[in-house]
């Protein structure tokens, strides 16, 4: 199976094509500079050293979120896109995932961690079972606090990973001491071979309903919501 994988959910960009096993090419660009620039062009150059056209691919696998809403939308538009007219099999992964993916030969608890402002993080926690990666907790947007605290109850070793997580690491340590652990920053950085890896044995979606898992609501929503009741009805201020 012929796979091009996108992830531009966060700072970084990734982008590869891979062939089951074999990766053919892969490109992470870590710097800022508007995604919407640099993915197509990216994937040309990757379809093109790889032997390929992009009718030649089989399947799309795109990093669904949660991370940055603009560059989710780019992505996740793009796979859509190429999927609907080529006629190309669509797979959403979560970012989260494919951050944690890339730490291996571990038990210890995975947390990949992004950073949602406001000392709040987007974060879940994986671990290595026969050789699987599996979600031991779930993809949230939640307080920093929070997140230490419940880590705290499991008491286990715990490998945090992501571009964030080196700067919430005073406080990682002051809350879990010695179970805390860091992956250095290349590990942290998103791989798109990894997204493709996780996204070949899940079974395909809709290119016309797939969506970004936002995890949040926007700010325009969440002004929206608190200036609305619950059957989207402004309130009513009496003029005088």
């Amino acid at each position: 199976m012929k796979i091009l994988a996108l992830d531009t959910s966060n700072q970084a960009m990734s982008v590869a094509v891979v062939d089951g096993d074999t990766v053919l090419s892969e490109m992470t660009i870590n710097r800022k500079k508007t995604h919407s620039e640099q993915l197509l062009p990216t994937i040309h150059r990757l379809l093109d050293v790889s032997g390929l056209s992009a009718s030649d691919l089989d399947r799309v696998v795109v990093a669904d979120g949660p991370g940055s809403y603009t560059g989710l939308r780019i992505a996740v538009t793009t796979a859509k896109t190429l999927a609907y007219t080529l006629d190309l099999e669509l797979v959403g992964v979560s970012s989260l995932a494919a951050l944690a993916a890339g730490v291996t030969a571990t038990p210890a608890v995975i947390v990949p961690l992004m950073d949602a402002r406001r000392q709040n993080v987007f974060a879940g926690g994986y671990q290595w079972a026969d050789g699987a990666l599996q979600n031991v907790i779930a993809d949230r947007h939640l307080p920093l606090a929070q997140l230490l605290a419940e880590l705290t109850v499991l008491n286990q070793p715990a490998v945090f990973t992501g571009a964030d997580a080196a700067k919430f690491r005073e406080p990682i340590v002051a809350a879990l001491g010695h179970l805390a652990h860091f992956t250095d920053a290349v590990t942290a950085l998103p791989r798109a071979s990894r997204l493709a890896g996780l996204g070949a044995p899940l079974a395909p979606v809709s290119a016309i309903t797939f969506v970004p898992r936002y995890l949040r609501l926007t700010e325009a929503e969440t002004t929206w919501l608190k200036t609305h009741d619950d059957r989207g009805h402004a309130p009513y201020v009496e003029k005088v």
